[in-house]
Parts: structure tokens; C-alpha cells; sequence
């Protein structure tokens, strides 16, 4: 049986969710100053989230308890989940916004494409061919899992194409850099609804 709590205070999200693998809490704020707080269990993707965040300028409170003595597999996605909810509801209470972000970010000899669409259908395509089966305690194959799995929660189009790179762990910060520097970009306020139909 899972539980799951909703709440919203002005532009901060709240959102929790309990299962039997994982019970996770957070707080999202995308207009924020990067007061940013993290404890997943797994300090490398601790470092990743808080690229995230940082990068796209968040303030974010992410708590997790997981069930990390069978693998890393359950809080990796179930974190992807809760963060993408909280992001699907933050993006969708923006009134006008510009939709669309892109970055092409360098990270030493790595050079990553990132492009976003706030489009209301979820949706990942991604090219990460790591050549290494973990960076710290988690697994590669992880990282498009969570990428692909908070597209479809926050129910936006993303495609992360790594242009080139040698060193896994420019490959998997890189894709964390370049993907909050786009999404940075799609929240920005316009003057207007950035949809024919209406509505996204």
C-alpha cells in the first residue's frame, strides 16, 4: 500500500510519498534563492540533485528513506517520481511561461545537448552510453531511468544527447547541469500563453 500527501503555500510545493521501499518528502520552490537541502542515502546523487537545484536557481528540500540494502533502484526512481510531481505541479501553476529550454553545457572534455518542453506529455529520449557500471553508489543505467521517469512525472518533453565525453562522471554531472539550465530557461514568465491551443 502506498500513501501520498499534496500540498501547495503560495509557490512552494509539498509532496510526500510513502511505500514499502520508499518514503520520501519534498519541498520545491522553482522561483528560489538555492537554499537547498538533501539527503537521499546515496551521496553521488545527493550531489546530482543539488546540481539540479542549485543550477536552475530552486529552492529544494529533498528526505529520503529507501531501501538501499537491496539496491539503489527504488529511491533512484521513486525520487525521479515525487520530484517530477512537484515539478509538474510548479510549472503548471505559472500563469504565462516560455515553454521551451535548451543548453549546450561544456564540462571540461564532456559536452552535453539538453532541450525541454513544457508540454503537458511526458516523454524522455536520451543517448548515455557510460562506460562504467557505477560512479559512487549508484548505477549507470540508473541515470536515464531517473531522467526518464521524471519526464513522464513532470509531464514535460526532454531529450539529453552527450555530444562527446570521456570521463563518466563530466557525463552524468553534465546531463544534471545542462537539463536545470533548460528547464531554467521553459519557466521563465512571458507575456503570454506560449500555445495555439490555449492551454498546455
Amino acid at each position: 500500500m502506498s500513501k501520498q500527501i499534496i500540498s501547495s503555500t503560495s509557490s512552494v510545493i509539498s509532496l510526500s510519498r510513502q511505500t514499502k521501499e520508499t518514503d520520501i518528502s519534498v519541498e520545491l520552490d522553482i522561483d528560489g534563492a538555492q537554499n537547498i537541502e538533501i539527503n537521499t542515502g546515496i551521496g553521488f546523487f545527493d550531489h546530482m540533485i543539488h546540481q539540479l537545484a542549485s543550477h536552475a536557481r530552486w529552492n529544494l528540500s529533498l528526505k529520503v528513506s529507501g531501501d538501499l540494502h537491496i539496491d539503489d533502484h527504488h529511491t533512484v526512481e521513486d525520487i525521479a517520481i515525487v520530484l517530477g510531481q512537484a515539478l509538474q505541479q510548479a510549472w503548471r501553476q505559472r500563469k504565462t511561461m516560455q515553454r521551451y529550454g535548451q543548453r549546450l553545457l561544456p564540462m571540461d572534455e564532456t559536452l552535453i545537448m539538453c532541450a525541454v518542453d513544457l508540454s503537458g506529455r511526458g516523454l524522455y529520449v536520451g543517448e548515455l552510453a557510460f562506460t562504467r557500471e557505477n560512479i559512487g553508489q549508484v548505477s549507470t543505467e540508473m541515470f536515464e531511468h531517473f531522467f526518464y521517469t521524471l519526464a513522464t512525472s513532470a509531464a514535460i518533453t526532454l531529450h539529453i544527447k552527450p555530444m562527446y565525453f570521456r570521463n563518466n562522471h563530466h557525463l552524468a554531472e553534465g546531463c544534471f547541469k545542462a537539463l536545470a539550465y533548460a528547464l531554467k530557461e521553459a519557466l521563465t514568465p512571458t507575456d503570454g500563453i506560449n500555445t495555439t491551443k490555449g492551454m498546455l
